[in-house]
């Protein structure tokens, strides 16, 4: 089994091309990483958020969170969906479903993340396999497994938390 240590890459770690960012030099515990980009998050036709003001969260393993300043979404668009979640790091998450269909949620935010990520107070991230991501006007690939809200873009090497035989990372 491997275990992260914060000094190399493991042996199965793809490694990264040009331009690429390896999950495997992302850190434990994860960190904020601000991001210029330009990002949308839609439902069809449907704008929820557009942003180039966005934070990203890195964290061995998975690829890149993003989350997008309250400011720039559409909060029209949303409606409280029910559940919560506790990460280690962020702290209690809450969910958001869409106005037209709040059978199901779609994204969540951290009313009251722990200091290390104050900074995404209120920030909105989606989970891309419910809803269009995107970056960069690239469509963001949702991260495998049920329960995970990475995004999985042309620019980030795996292989990622979540694929099969990943359960013992």
């Amino acid at each position: 089994m491997w275990k992260y240590t914060g000094r190399s890459r493991p042996d199965f770690a793809d490694e990264p091309s040009d331009g690429q960012e390896s999950v495997w030099d992302y850190p434990r515990p994860p960190r904020l990483k601000r991001s210029s980009r330009h990002v949308e998050i839609r439902a069809g036709d449907t704008l929820i958020a557009r942003s180039s003001h966005c934070v990203r969260v890195l964290e061995t393993a998975s690829p890149p969170t993003w989350y997008v300043p309250p400011g720039d979404v559409d909060w029209r668009q949303l409606v409280a969906a029910d559940g919560s979640s506790f990460c280690e790091w962020k702290g209690s998450a809450c969910y958001w479903g869409l106005a037209t269909d709040a059978g199901s949620a779609v994204a969540w935010t951290y009313p009251g993340p722990s200091a290390a990520f104050a900074e995404i107070k209120g920030f909105l991230s989606a989970f891309p396999g419910r809803v269009e991501c995107y970056v960069d006007d690239e469509r963001v690939r949702p991260q495998p497994g049920r329960f995970y809200g990475g995004w999985i873009t042309s620019d980030v090497a795996g292989p990622f938390k979540g694929e099969p035989s990943t359960g013992h990372w």
